[in-house]
């Protein structure tokens, strides 16, 4: 009986100093890890939603960008992060991907799927298949023809091994009966540059990463990993309009420590909610290439399992990759 009373006790304790936290959460910034490096879609999402953010915390949410490993060194950065509220992350799909390229690589996860707890996504998009201006493909039936007359040959860039412009590549590889040379970078953004530099001939990546290259004149889109039409692009066919049955979504969403505590997750949830509803964020993300295409809590958190499982069997057609 007087364990009891005790547990009782310490649980009201508890609910007690959870509640305090939420009342005066947050005191001081907060800081939102991006994974990669400035100029990619995960950067592109986080400006204008830690500015809305900041306006209905009341404290600033200052962006800062550590890249590496195809975004693990961010998302493990903030899996370890204080449980507290003030240090969250914007992340890519790619999330649900690393933990299981670990395993297939035999080497000690990052970090785990589970240390991280989704609070809300806001875009979700299918990837582009992005090539030169000047490139002699017109049509992806003509790349992948020329993938196949010559393998090897087209080298394709991307943010990283098993990110969220390798995973798209290869799923048309392995559809398409075609060999290609992956070249790793940092992020989209290095990727892109590269691409325009003639140092690579193709990569996929989010339409909003290359929209204002396409208006000038500079990259072609081939095609996109989605169905249907892109509102940014919508002239470009889809990879399964044109016969290939490869689809994949880039998604961006917000996540926190695992631990955090109920009432200061509920809070970052709303102003996240806030920020998906503001007008100057969907016209920034919208005119960037991106429509928002929000997801609260519950339903996101049901669309990470999913996309885990099926991203876990992809990954291993894909193989390890050093």
């Amino acid at each position: 009986m007087k364990r009891r009373i005790v547990l009782a006790a310490s649980a009201l304790l508890l609910s007690a100093a959870g509640l305090a936290q939420a009342q005066t959460y947050p005191t001081k910034p907060i800081t939102m890890i991006v994974p990669f490096p400035p100029g990619g879609l995960a950067d592109i999402v986080a400006r204008p939603v830690a500015e809305a953010m900041s306006r209905d915390l009341g404290q600033p949410v200052v962006i800062e960008n550590r890249a590496g490993a195809g975004g693990g060194i961010g998302m493990a950065y903030v899996s370890k992060a204080p449980a507290d509220g003030y240090t969250i992350l914007m992340s890519l799909s790619s999330l649900t991907v690393l933990p299981e390229a670990d395993v297939v690589l035999g080497r000690a996860q990052m970090y785990a799927l589970n240390s991280l707890r989704p609070i809300a996504r806001f875009t979700a998009d299918p990837t582009v298949l992005a090539v030169r201006a000047d490139a002699p493909w017109k049509t992806v039936k003509d790349f992948v023809e020329d993938a196949k007359a010559h393998p090897g040959t087209i080298n394709y860039g991307s943010s990283g091994n098993y990110g969220t412009m390798h995973v798209p590549m290869e799923i048309l590889a392995q559809q398409a009966g075609m060999k290609m040379t992956h070249v790793p970078y940092t992020g989209a953004a290095p990727a892109v540059v590269a691409l325009l530099g003639g140092q690579i001939q193709a990569l996929s990546t989010g339409p909003a990463t290359v929209l204002q290259h396409v208006k000038a004149g500079k990259v072609r889109v081939l095609a996109h990993w989605g169905t249907g039409k892109l509102e940014s692009m919508p002239d470009v066919p889809s990879l399964k309009d044109s016969g290939y049955n490869a689809e994949y979504a880039q998604w961006s969403g917000l996540f926190i420590p695992a631990n955090t505590p109920d009432a200061v997750a509920q809070r970052l949830r709303a102003a996240a909610r806030a920020a998906a509803a503001d007008a100057k964020v969907k016209d920034i993300i919208l005119n960037a290439g991106s429509p928002v295409l929000y997801q609260d809590t519950p339903d996101f958190e049901k669309y990470v399992q999913a996309d885990a499982k099926r991203m876990a069997d992809v990954v291993k057609k894909i193989g390890k990759v050093e």
